[in-house]
């Protein structure tokens, strides 16, 4: 089972996996996109109350550090607002290659909605690329539905929302 840490965009960890994440083949939307540029997280939104940054630890890898890390995501707080109701967006949710297909990245989403629901959410956005797929079919599948764009990010294509239940 993987372990999730709370951990400072700025950590030499979740560093590590954001470089990853840009980097990586599945991104190859950017090509398409001339002026493409990663846009690293800023630290001060992803600390309770605004928000939270999560690094996935797979405790099975075998090293002698006790586990690698294998993922990352987080989730900030957008401002609205005082009559709409409390918003939370995900951002750079990614699991390596060689843990894929373990249900992490679904297990990471829930408790990223987990902690948001922690912080007063009452609903999640995110957005993403069309060549994205498995990404969006996940969001589709946890309860996500498509919406009108909530910001301008140039890479997105597709915006979702998805309200939390408040058990």
């Amino acid at each position: 089972m993987p372990q999730f840490h709370a951990v400072s965009v700025a950590d030499a960890a979740a560093l590590a996996l954001l470089t990853e994440y840009f980097r990586s083949p599945e991104l190859s939307f950017r090509q398409s996109h001339g002026s493409y540029h990663p846009t690293y997280p800023v630290a001060e939104q992803f600390v309770p109350p605004r928000g939270v940054f999560l690094v996935v630890l797979d405790g099975q890898a075998g090293d002698d550090s006790g586990g690698a890390y294998v993922g990352c995501g987080g989730i900030r707080r957008l401002e609205n607002a005082e009559s709409e109701p409390v918003c939370f967006e995900v951002k750079h949710l990614w699991i390596q290659p060689r843990a894929r297909g373990r249900g992490w990245g679904r297990m990471l989403l829930a408790e990223l909605e987990s902690r948001a629901r922690d912080l007063g959410a009452a609903e999640m956005v995110l957005d993403t690329n069309a060549s994205l797929s498995t990404a969006g079919a996940l969001y589709h599948s946890t309860g996500y539905e498509s919406t009108p764009s909530y910001n301008d990010n140039p890479n997105a294509t597709h915006w979702y929302r998805k309200r939390l239940s408040t058990n």
